[in-house]
């Protein structure tokens, strides 16, 4: 297969969506197909430190028991990475070593897709989940004759992403035992990790303030899909369009809103719906069950969560990446209700803005190949610029501006 293309081209069918994306983010960034090795981010001194600065750094013994000896069993590497893609270890026979070398996945590498291209560390890294590539899904010729499996490890206490478990091989550990086999090494670690965390503290579990929560996501969907968490089993409702409507402007407006106030958020006629909004309003009352929704005025009484007020807070922290990952398309995209496309106008240009001032190729890249991007003039032109005059994206990207003057008639 050519790397010279910018698009993954295979002759049985083609490639998972998600390689493809992972392609086109790691052409965005600089990365080259014909690139030998990953770069070495951590030299010996800095990859000591961060070792044993590392959370992962208490449970890697059992991790290498677990995974590394199986991995060492079948030819494998078995590989811990932190959050920025580094990996901390790598562990294998000597003679798996030193092949490993010759494609640069060696302690103090840096396997994030930015850098070293479509891989499955760098992969689940971005979408903080499991993965899988084989062979010839990575991004580089180099690295074609591997296949990986990788899984985040999380902080038990916050969530916090940790960094990832992986096996790279050959044609060996593509079965799906390999992928069951790092989730539950991983899983083991996390509890470790709970367990150390509660030894920390005097064996005293980890406490959140009483009460309900309620966990909205709207972003990217029509019907919004509501979690109840109040100690038990989380329960998750899928919502009709209006009652995803009021509970997305409630939770915007933790002060509450009077009966007027969110009838004129829901209706674009003034004066429209006031006995429509009042049976909705007892309707969503009785589906939440309790005291959830309280009245004069209406607010909810549990603590709220939502999708686009991760997005907006991710934004205020100036984190655009992070902002981009979570970021699942338009506040509920079919919705006419004006405060509602207020909401969706505001957040979805706060983050243009933002991926825009970041003259971030990738991410850019991210925004034009999205159904709400894909014809934002502006953005194609930005990334053009970003991503230099060497990029294999110029072609898509010439292409796109080109299509876009037609239809603009320029």
């Amino acid at each position: 297969m050519s790397r010279t293309h910018l698009l993954p081209q295979r002759g049985d069918g083609g490639m998972r969506s998600a390689v493809v994306d992972s392609w086109h983010r790691s052409a965005s960034a600089g990365v080259r197909p014909d690139e030998t090795s990953a770069p070495i981010t951590l030299p010996a001194d800095d990859l000591r430190d961060r070792r044993a600065a590392h959370p992962l750094n208490r449970v890697f013994p059992l991790l290498d028991d677990v995974l590394g000896n199986a991995a060492r069993d079948c030819d494998a590497v078995m590989a811990v990475s932190d959050a920025d893609g580094n990996l901390l270890w790598v562990c294998g026979t000597p003679t798996t070593l030193r092949r490993c070398e010759a494609i640069g996945f060696v302690e103090g590498s840096n396997w994030d897709e930015r850098l070293a291209g479509t891989n499955a560390p760098g992969l689940a890294l971005a979408l903080d989940q499991p993965v899988s590539i084989v062979r010839d899904e990575h991004f580089r010729s180099s690295v074609q004759g591997w296949s990986c499996a990788a899984t985040p490890i999380h902080d038990p206490g916050t969530q916090a992403l940790l960094g990832v478990l992986d096996i790279t091989g050959g044609d060996q550990i593509v079965v799906p035992q390999t992928m069951a086999m790092i989730r539950a090494a991983a899983r083991m670690a996390e509890l470790e990790l709970a367990r150390d965390l509660l030894s920390r503290q005097g064996s005293r579990p980890v406490t959140h303030a009483t009460g309900e929560r309620l966990v909205l996501e709207g972003l990217g969907r029509s019907d919004a899909l509501l979690t109840l968490e109040n100690g038990g089993t989380p329960q998750t409702l899928r919502l009709s369009p209006r009652h995803s409507e009021i509970l997305l402007l409630l939770a915007s407006s933790p002060q509450g809103l009077t009966g007027d106030e969110l009838a004129v958020l829901l209706y674009a006629e003034d004066g429209a719906g006031s006995s429509t909004l009042r049976a909705e309003l007892n309707r969503l009352r009785h589906l939440l069950g309790g005291d959830l929704l309280a009245s004069r005025p209406y607010r909810l009484t549990a603590q709220v969560t939502g999708d686009w007020l991760s997005v907006e807070a991710l934004l205020a922290a100036g984190d655009v990446r992070a902002a981009m990952r979570a970021y699942g398309g338009p506040v509920l995209p079919r919705s006419t209700a004006p405060g509602v496309a207020r909401l969706r106008e505001s957040l979805e240009s706060q983050l243009r803005e933002a991926v825009l001032r970041s003259r971030e190729a990738d991410l850019m890249s991210q925004w034009t190949r999205s159904t709400w991007g894909s014809d934002d003039y502006e953005m194609w032109q930005a990334q053009r610029r970003a991503v230099g005059t060497t990029s294999p994206m110029l072609p898509l990207i010439d292409g796109q501006l080109a299509r876009l003057d037609r239809e603009l008639g320029v």
